[in-house]
């Protein structure tokens, strides 16, 4: 599943579910910025990956849809 649809699901499962203008407030961010990053026009920095895994407390390999172990190649 891609960023997009993980950090909108994220942000509706909490209860009760965050608006995004809550989640934006609680963020530092615009609820402009969260509407694009949930439609996929735009990609989160890593400051704002950082404040995305910290406030849901998810890592960032969830986020990214990283496998849980990389294999060198």
């Amino acid at each position: 599943m891609p960023f997009n649809e993980k950090f909108k699901e994220l942000r509706q499962s909490k209860l009760p579910p965050l608006t995004q203008t809550d989640l934006a407030n609680v963020l530092g961010m615009t609820q402009r910025k969260i509407s694009f990053l949930e439609t996929g026009a735009t990609e989160p920095s890593l400051r704002d990956l950082k404040a995305i895994c910290m406030y849901f407390q998810v890592s960032a390999d969830y986020l990214l849809d990283l496998p849980n172990t990389l294999e060198r190649k």
